[in-house]
């Protein structure tokens, strides 16, 4: 399993950089993992958009999900000229509804999966929704945001857990037990606690979170762009007991 980081930055990108996108490359699919502003340009240094199996986005928030726009009309270009046979699969959250069939209507680039349509399982008394693709096997779980937002784990060989956008909780915690590779938001220093409480984590949060959760390791990102990323670093480092890395666009991390 590969994930190359796309984009790392919210709620706007850095100069030349990009919001919130990740290629998860695994179980012979190629799977975008957010679509910020930014992401579909990066995406296409990396692979060809037609080869796109499908997409997955954790909360409707433009820093995730605004390049959705640009790739629907590449999708809806490449089959037109028969370039692609059909469309790309999109996972996404039902709510809030106006965005979600917004999303819905573009039938000819997605075909569209609510995130509250999937199996449902309740395991250590939390619900999971699960998805099974391409060999690999994916949990989301509610996470705490300002909207209906999702944190996930995606197992193949090895486990990778993906916090999305997300206060702590005890179902993000259970949820990144034991991962492989941990990429976990730090939108802020600790100085910024108050101001991000019951939407965000900071950084030493996360690292605490990976800490309690026995994480291997730990991948900072969706940075304030005003912010030093060796900082958060720092701070997240404090947390985990262990060096915390911050993700770097372009990279591509192994699990």
């Amino acid at each position: 399993m590969e994930i190359i980081v796309l984009g790392c930055w919210a709620p706007y990108p850095k100069a030349g950089g990009a919001c919130s996108g990740y290629l998860l490359l695994a179980g012979g699919l190629n799977i975008l993992l957010e679509a910020g502003n930014g992401s579909l340009s990066r995406l296409s240094e990396f692979m060809d958009f037609r080869q796109l199996d499908g997409v997955i986005i954790t909360h409707l928030h433009h820093d995730h999900y605004l390049d959705l726009f640009a790739l629907r009309h590449a999708v809806e270009g490449a089959r037109r000229a028969g370039e692609r046979s059909g469309p790309v699969r999109l996972f996404v959250p039902s709510f809030p509804e106006q965005a979600y069939q917004e999303l819905a209507g573009y039938k000819d680039a997605y075909e569209v999966t609510s995130i509250e349509s999937l199996t449902v399982e309740t395991i250590d008394e939390g619900l999971q929704a699960r998805l099974a693709w391409g060999g690999m096997v994916f949990h989301f779980v509610r996470a705490k945001h300002s909207v209906p937002a999702y944190s996930l784990a995606v197992e193949e060989q090895g486990r990778f857990v993906f916090s999305g956008d997300t206060a702590r909780t005890e179902a993000i915690v259970r949820l990144a037990a034991g991962a492989d590779l941990f990429l976990c938001e730090a939108s802020g220093l600790e100085s910024d606690a108050k101001h991000l409480r019951d939407t965000h984590l900071t950084a030493r949060q996360a690292g605490e979170i990976a800490r309690q959760a026995g994480v291997k390791r730990l991948l900072l990102t969706h940075f304030w762009p005003e912010y030093d990323p060796a900082e958060l670093c720092r701070q997240a480092t404090g947390g985990f007991g262990k060096q915390a890395l911050a993700a770097v666009e372009r990279e591509i991390y192994q699990v």
